[in-house]
């Protein structure tokens, strides 16, 4: 190869690199702001997606979040029906002993025997609303709560121990499986 071969050669290869050289700046600067705006458009349609996605997840989780709380609010009211329709089923038994104690006191003269059957009836109450988780309140010489009991009235103490304590009792207090569900109403030595 001669050196004008070799010239020619890197001419060429000078001119095919600077081919845009002699293009005005005008179209240089438009495809490159055509790819510009392609790309926002693309990263534009991306992000559009991309909202849709999130917003199509946030109607799902919405709604069943709804179906859940509805849900829940449907299976609450079957359980308080259901929990006393067990406590109704259980008295039952309490009830039909009344009804045969009634027809007893209208035959039996002998009030010993009356005596007995009513306490047997009262006795099966106690146990059938003990084994439901119902609890008395003891109270009696107990010192005054107002969280737990409502002080009717006031007397003079009969001991100076009992200054500040219950008394007596009007009404007995009873706890449901832990939780006070009737305060004792009792009256309190001064």
């Amino acid at each position: 190869m001669t050196e004008n071969e070799k010239d020619m050669q890197t001419n060429g290869q000078a001119n095919t690199g600077s081919e845009n050289e002699g293009m005005p700046e005008e179209n240089i600067s438009n495809s490159s702001n055509t790819n510009n705006e392609s790309d926002e458009v693309s990263e534009l349609e991306k992000k559009e997606k991309e909202v849709s996605e999130i917003r199509d997840k946030y109607l799902r989780l919405q709604a069943e979040f709804d179906n859940y709380r509805k849900r829940t609010a449907k299976e609450r009211i079957e359980l308080m029906q259901t929990a006393s329709k067990e406590v109704i089923i259980s008295l039952l038994d309490v009830l039909d002993d009344t009804d045969r104690a009634e027809k007893q006191l209208e035959n039996t003269t002998d009030v010993a025997v009356v005596k007995d059957g009513v306490m047997l009836v009262f006795n099966k109450l106690r146990n059938t609303l003990q084994a439901k988780g119902l609890k008395p309140m003891e109270s009696i010489h107990t010192p005054f709560d107002p969280d737990l009991q409502e002080a009717i009235t006031e007397i003079p103490a009969p001991t100076p121990e009992l200054v500040g304590k219950v008394v007596d009792v009007l009404q007995p207090g009873y706890y449901l499986s832990d939780k006070l569900i009737r305060h004792a109403k009792v009256i309190v030595g001064k």
